[in-house]
């Protein structure tokens, strides 16, 4: 009996840039007495199903964007013979789904690390349940990843969790419906102590997998004052002070770490808290800009962002602080015009920030925006063959539109050409060239050069176009830059590097066991 975790996908590169947390942490779950795992990672290979036996038993995590994949790999598991497990937001969200189309045996909601060594324990006494009920499990039960069963050759960025959950709720994100909107913090030992794992074995660039590393804002501090309410007080202050800790120990790693995070805009108004960042080595942050006007901003349920030269001004903050943003960008919303474009390139460009995204307007399940779109549609559906429009995720991508509710004023062929001419602009050879200048030695500006032009080809060349041509040929150009740019992302391994020696509190487990410390299983880094 061998346990096998896939992390499907349609798209193989051979290189990956971001370590898929999930499989690490549930290899960390899987109970002893199963044995080391085999972990599939699709997004650098496909799975050879030739490899798995009957009485194996399979944990696949799906999200919205590869469930289709996810339930294709499940169901030639089953007729394997082996046990089908599925986790993952997607999962959680539509259980019945999974039960049904994915050939599943049992499906885990919420939070994996405690939940899935059951599963695997009732499933080699071949009696797993349906459904398992992971809830969501408080930080000191994070696990940390299995890295020793890693293939470090394949990954640019390691993956360490730090928090999950998020205060804020944005129309578009299901985030802090599905992980919460109360903070889930890890021990900032732990933290560390995994970080040092990962170094030791020669990754150096680490992505903080959080929902939103700055939990607690200051306006939050203020409103909790206001109200004099003492309690609020002490629970944000606690929050706050633990976050300058870990970002505290960050700072004393070897200073050839690199570390990128996602955070909201309103930490462009702690300048305190991004100095604490840039000292720890944070040296970049996604930060959902989403919309450059007040309409838009109001539409996505995120007015507490700025817009405007006020927006522009606020994202240079984070640049003056040392903290440079991945800036992501939503089109389609009804308040777009065809000057939105322009003006969104615009602001990127003259804003200063070093990377950015931009992506049309998808209802993922779990949000507010999808509940108020499938509520529309129920007056007059619409159909994809068979398959109705708001179970997009099940219809086949080469037919699958990229577009799904109407905008009152533009085509979604124009939206759709006018996005691409957005990631062209921004991402073309002279705006990166001159950007690649916030790096310090010309091995570093080609590195940023060569990570600009992938990010751009994986994200726009095969996630806009629709011609199928199109997207075979951004595929094999990605996969060739992909292997050249991991090349400049390897580090010497540092074998003897060591972990401080921590004084926990009493009642608490030691960072080092395995089976009580962190990770994000079934689960994936927000944005979905």
């Amino acid at each position: 009996m061998t346990v096998h975790l896939i992390n499907p996908s349609d798209n193989s590169f051979g290189t990956a840039v971001i370590t898929p947390r999930w499989l690490f942490v549930l290899a960390a779950a899987t109970p002893s007495e199963a044995g080391d795992p085999v972990l599939v990672d699709e997004s650098i290979e496909q799975v050879d199903f030739a490899t798995i036996a009957p009485g194996d038993i399979v944990g696949i995590s799906v999200h919205t964007g590869n469930a289709l994949r996810g339930y294709e790999v499940g169901r030639q598991a089953h007729a394997r013979g082996a046990w089908v497990v599925y986790g993952g937001i997607h999962a959680t969200l539509y259980p019945d789904e999974v039960l049904a189309l994915g050939a599943a045996h049992a499906v885990v909601k919420g939070d994996g690390d405690i939940a899935w060594g059951k599963v695997v324990r009732d499933c080699m006494a071949g009696n797993p349940g349906r459904i398992y009920e992971g809830g969501r499990i408080e930080g000191q039960q994070f696990l940390a990843g299995r890295w020793d069963l890693m293939q470090p050759d394949k990954y640019m960025w390691a993956s360490v969790q730090t928090i999950r959950g998020c205060p804020k709720h944005c129309s578009f994100c299901s985030v802090w419906r599905t992980d919460g909107q109360q903070p889930r913090q890890r021990r900032f030992q732990s933290v560390i102590d995994e970080i040092v794992s990962l170094r030791r074995i020669g990754f150096r660039f680490i992505a903080l997998a959080d929902d939103n590393f700055y939990p607690v804002t200051l306006t939050d501090l203020r409103l909790a004052r206001e109200q004099n309410n003492q309690a609020r007080i002490d629970e944000l202050t606690a929050i706050r002070a633990e976050r300058f800790q870990l970002m505290e120990e960050l700072a004393k790693l070897p200073r050839d770490m690199v570390f990128f995070t996602q955070i909201t805009m309103e930490a462009a108004e702690d300048g305190e808290y991004l100095d604490a960042m840039r000292n720890a080595n944070i040296k970049g942050a996604l930060v959902g800009v989403e919309a450059v006007t007040p309409e838009g901003l109001k539409a996505v349920f995120k007015d507490f962002n700025y817009s405007g030269e006020a927006l522009a001004k606020q994202l240079q903050t984070f640049k003056k602080h040392g903290v440079h943003v991945l800036g992501s960008f939503i089109f389609g919303l009804p308040t777009d015009k065809p000057a939105t474009f322009d003006a969104t390139v615009e602001m990127a460009l003259k804003s200063g920030v070093t990377f950015a995204q931009f992506v049309m307007m998808t209802p993922f399940p779990g949000t507010v925006d999808f509940a108020r779109w499938e509520k529309e549609q129920a007056k007059h559906p619409t159909l994809v063959g068979d398959i109705p429009v708001t179970r997009y995720w099940l219809i086949p991508t080469e037919v699958r539109p990229k577009m799904f509710t109407p905008h009152p004023s533009m085509s979604a062929e124009e939206i759709k050409t006018r996005t691409q001419l957005v990631w062209d602009r921004f991402y073309s050879w002279s705006a990166v060239w001159e950007r690649s200048a916030c790096t310090p030695t010309l091995k570093s500006r080609v590195a940023f050069m060569f990570l600009s032009k992938l990010y751009r080809q994986m994200y726009a060349g095969t996630g806009i176009s629709t011609d199928s041509a199109r997207r075979k040929k951004s595929k094999n150009t990605a996969r060739w830059m992909a292997k050249q740019t991991k090349r400049l992302f390897q580090a010497k391994p540092m074998p003897e590097l060591q972990s401080p020696h921590w004084e926990l509190p009493a009642g608490l487990l030691a960072p080092e066991n395995h089976n009580q410390d962190q990770g994000s299983p079934f689960v994936v880094m927000p944005g979905r």
